[in-house]
């Protein structure tokens, strides 16, 4: 064999060694992620903050007007020209950590600005890559630091990367609540959530249940949820709502107050017997499942009212442009017969600091 031949071969030796590498980090990645993979267990109980010097007797009472808010901030990232990846847009981390900190305590300070009896945040980033490992809740914290709160986690991810040219990389966050008055104790509930390959990329789905004593005796019970997006299916989307609504009618029956609120991720404009066609985090809540005496806050204000509320989200495939941008409402609140609307308000912003605006409700106890 001439030299010609012999280089020949070593290069092709060196190129299948190449591959051969290659294809042992592929193999070795994929392995990492999946033996990663977990889901934390289902009820598990949450610790919950006691600010300093507070009183721990306070409670709730019946005719007394209560405001709450629910916001989900985005993990940080959200400025009104960024992108996300997993809806078709450029980014799949934070611009930079001083825009987390930015938009972070801006979207705190607007909430804080409210005074709110009770808060909820979605996208709450303990320490995470795409957020510059900001730990988001002790950030927020400045904002509410008189108040009681707990945070249920629901994504602990192994390092992404997706897309490869910017790593979506780890994340730790969760959906943190806050109260006014003393919480007694609060759960974690696990979702059902796909068993297909996209566990990998969708968040560990779950909601928290918090409980506020009332002075009668009773509990105000509060719900914190983030339900699940990215191509779930109906039977996910019908398995969860199911679980959701067994859990409020269980507390309704013992004669608490129960109040649910966060990102739905459905429609909650939509009447659901539409046939229009919808991406999978806009399909119509199904509100004909909600137990007997339960209702979207929304509802209470007519059809008029309920279609002049501005949308509470806008879809990330695109700098937000006002009038062009895809907006839909995925966020809001669902109570009790034993609570009365006061007030309800989806606050526009103009998605200034996330891709969602928080959504206001006062009520009372009857």
């Amino acid at each position: 064999m001439g030299k010609q031949g012999k280089k020949k071969r070593i290069w092709l030796r060196v190129l299948l060694g190449i591959l051969a590498a290659l294809l042992l980090v592929i193999i070795g990645y994929v392995l990492y992620v999946m033996i990663s993979y977990h889901r934390l267990p289902d009820d598990l109980t949450l610790d919950v903050r006691t600010p300093e010097n507070a009183d721990i007797t306070g409670t709730v009472s019946v005719g007394t007007d209560y405001e709450i808010i629910t916001y989900n901030i985005g993990f940080g990232a959200y400025t009104p020209d960024y992108s996300f990846f997993m809806d078709g847009g450029k980014s799949s981390v934070a611009a930079s950590k001083e825009s987390v900190l930015a938009t972070v305590s801006g979207a705190g300070e607007l909430a804080a600005g409210y005074d709110p009896d009770f808060m909820i945040f979605e996208e709450v980033d303990l320490k995470a890559t795409r957020s510059y490992h900001v730990d988001e809740y002790e950030l927020l914290d400045k904002y509410f630091s008189g108040y009681y709160s707990d945070f249920a986690i629901n994504y602990d991810s192994a390092f992404l990367m997706v897309p490869p040219w910017e790593p979506h990389g780890k994340s730790l966050a969760g959906i943190a609540f806050y109260s006014k008055y003393p919480i007694a104790s609060a759960v974690r509930k696990s979702f059902p959530i796909s068993t297909s390959f996209s566990k990998f990329l969708d968040l560990d789905r779950c909601y928290s249940i918090s409980r506020i004593p009332a002075d009668n005796g009773k509990e105000l019970v509060i719900f914190s949820l983030h339900m699940s997006a990215y191509g779930n299916s109906d039977a996910i989307r019908e398995a969860q709502v199911n679980k959701l609504c067994g859990d409020m009618q269980a507390e309704y029956e013992k004669g608490n107050y129960v109040i649910c609120g966060g990102d739905f991720n459905h429609d909650l404009k939509a009447s659901e017997d539409t046939e229009e066609d919808r991406a999978s985090w806009a399909y119509p809540f199904p509100r004909s499942d909600l137990p007997e005496g339960f209702s979207f806050s929304m509802d209470f204000l007519g059809e008029a009212g309920k279609a002049a509320l501005p949308d509470s989200a806008r879809n990330a495939d695109m700098p937000y442009e006002e009038g062009v941008t895809y907006t839909v409402t995925l966020d809001g609140f669902i109570i009790s017969d034993n609570i009365e609307l006061k007030e309800y308000e989806n606050i526009h912003t103009g998605y200034l600091y996330a891709d969602h605006d928080p959504v206001r409700m006062v009520f009372s106890l009857k």
